[in-house]
């Protein structure tokens, strides 16, 4: 029996009993069984078509004919590892080049996010023979053991904090130690790190690189300052480490306004290293670590090879340069700001009229919408959120959230997402704020009778 002809009851009771239980699903409560996808869309086993606002793996559109018969031609010719000499990894790399910094002129091919952080932790450590790793609070950088160890959303629920790994306050100028008002924001976050150096120089430890999230997404969508990222990579270099730029999230053109999110903080930032992964193969496992000769060089001193079974194979480079090609040939990157500027306009109109919107903050299509019970407290609406998008998946519209209090609405939809899909989108959200009160859930927000900054070192009410 075909997978779209199974009835949902039974495909889901056969996962229950097959899948491990950590591997969670969207809506357990109700999940959605879903068949094909086409575009910025997705249906069930009935046909019912539903708009797919976080899915940014599925970067270019989902089923994207032209990456998908890149992967049909090449796949009828060669896939094989990259130890052979072959064309597709040399022409990608190329690519990738020209859109990335001079420097950042040497290139690894991997199949995940997760493998392509790890290898810039080992690119990291070998080049500066040092251990340490600052990471921000709330990041994630990936689900292998060393990537767990410096992602503070997963190692609090598991094994605690290692003593190499230091967390600095996450630059949310919303809901963080340091709000709107300060009159610094970048050289207030900024020096948090900087303490953090010198502390773990008092007691002889040496930094090896500060790890970065571009645009942190598990921690609520944020938009550091910018500025604060040169000031950063000022102090780590000094102290003698690398700034890794994780852009699995937001690369390629997600932001709009550039193709990397990085380049949002301005063109005199420069990482060191950076990686890549989800929309990069559009579906397809692809990653990649850029980095500059140096480095790499450091990294091949070692005398041990660096060899990834299926990194780098012509499949996967063929179905990365089809991605680029059909970023380039519908404007995406520009598509994404026009967009994205509309849906935040939209979004800033429904926060006027609903007090539980806290917040609006984004780039391009890569947008958080802060519910929140109290503006003066600023206390995460985490039921009213849950309550919102389960709404929203009865008007077929596919939204979650995120954030430490799980009260932020993240769209990180595919680039293909359209003004009349974000016009459903907030139509929809209007319509289900607006009638909450005769439903279950009565939203009540206080409302704010001051804007402050918390005392410094103040946990967030995350």
């Amino acid at each position: 029996m075909s997978a779209a002809r199974r009835c949902r009851q039974d495909t889901l009771a056969w996962r229950l009993q097959l899948i491990g239980s950590s591997c969670k699903l969207f809506f357990p409560k109700d999940p959605v069984k879903i068949v094909r996808a086409k575009g910025q869309y997705m249906y069930d086993e009935n046909g019912r078509q539903y708009l797919d606002c976080i899915n940014n793996v599925a970067h270019v559109g989902h089923c994207h004919p032209d990456v998908v018969n890149a992967a049909n031609e090449q796949n009828q010719l060669l896939n094989t590892n990259s130890r052979y000499l072959h064309d597709n990894i040399v022409d990608y790399a190329r690519r990738l080049s020209k859109t990335l910094p001079e420097k950042l002129c040497t290139f690894y091919f991997l199949n995940s996010g997760s493998e392509a952080n790890d290898l810039a932790l080992r690119l990291a450590r070998q080049h500066t023979k040092h251990t340490d790793v600052i990471v921000l609070d709330h990041a994630y950088h990936g689900h292998l053991t060393s990537l767990i160890d410096i992602s503070p959303y997963k190692f609090r629920n598991l094994e605690g904090q290692k003593d190499w790994v230091h967390v600095a306050p996450i630059p949310d100028t919303y809901r963080g130690i340091y709000r709107e008002d300060h009159k610094d924001l970048v050289t207030a976050y900024a020096n948090e790190v900087k303490e953090i150096i010198e502390q773990a120089h008092k007691k002889g430890r040496k930094i090896a690189a500060f790890f970065v999230e571009s645009l942190p997404s598990v921690a609520g969508q944020i938009i550091p300052p910018a500025g604060y990222f040169q000031k950063v990579a000022e102090h780590v270099h000094k102290a003698g480490g690398v700034f890794v730029a994780d852009e699995i999230q937001v690369g390629f053109g997600r932001v709009g306004k550039h193709f990397w999110a990085f380049q949002l903080q301005g063109e005199d930032l420069v990482p060191d290293i950076i990686t890549m992964g989800k929309p990069i193969g559009n579906g397809h496992p692809v990653a990649c670590v850029a980095t500059t000769k140096e480095i790499a060089e450091s990294f091949a001193a070692t005398g041990v090879e660096y060899f990834n079974t299926f990194g780098g194979n012509p499949v996967s480079c063929a179905i990365g340069l089809a991605v680029l090609d059909v970023i380039e040939k519908e404007h995406l990157q520009a598509h994404a700001m026009q967009v994205g500027n509309f849906l935040m306009e939209l979004l800033n109109q429904q926060k006027v009229k609903h007090p539980i919107i806290g917040n609006v903050r984004g780039a391009g299509l890569f947008i958080g919408v802060d519910l929140i019970k109290d503006q003066d407290k600023r206390t995460p609406a985490t039921e009213e959120a849950e309550y919102l998008i389960t709404r929203l998946k009865k008007e077929y519209i596919l939204l979650s959230t995120d954030g430490p209090g799980r009260n932020v609405l993240k769209f990180k939809p595919p680039m293909c997402f359209s003004v009349q899909d974000a016009k459903l989108v907030v139509d929809a959200m209007d319509k289900i704020l607006t009638g909450a009160h005769n439903d279950q859930l009565k939203f009540t927000v206080k409302v704010n009778t001051c804007v402050s900054s918390p005392p410094k070192k103040m946990v967030s009410t995350n």
